[in-house]
């Protein structure tokens, strides 16, 4: 891995834990602007503590070294999770200033995913 791609891993990656730690915050903490927030998706309010907690520990999967196939897993989850909350606003007709934290995170999430070290794979495709 050369120097440029493990800085550029390392930033998206920090950033993306970094994100997903924040949001998980909020939403566990279920603030009532969330909760009406969520609601005006229309989710139910238990859903955002389901996917605070799946953040929290996507989060820690991300970071910690080694389980390869545990990180896979997290980041398919990160990228799930911001599609589908990218599409819930579209569906939804909502504002782009209410979209961007979600492309944000899913596009750091891809980044993350297509920087991370060989040791960080399960197969290594070169």
């Amino acid at each position: 891995m050369t120097k440029r791609n493990k800085i550029i891993y390392w930033i998206a990656t920090l950033w993306l834990a970094l994100g997903m730690t924040s949001t998980a915050i909020v939403q566990l903490s279920a603030m009532k602007t969330e909760n009406d927030f969520m609601a005006g998706l229309g989710y139910p309010p238990y859903f955002q503590k389901i996917i605070g907690c799946w953040k929290i520990l996507g989060v820690i999967a991300i970071l910690v070294p080694k389980f390869p196939l545990l990180k896979e897993w997290a980041y398919a989850g990160f990228f799930f999770a911001m599609s589908g909350a990218l599409l819930s606003h579209i569906a939804v007709g909502g504002v782009m200033k209410d979209m961007f934290p979600s492309l944000l995170l899913l596009i750091l999430t891809a980044i993350s995913w297509y920087f991370r070290p060989a040791d960080r794979r399960i197969l290594s495709f070169n």
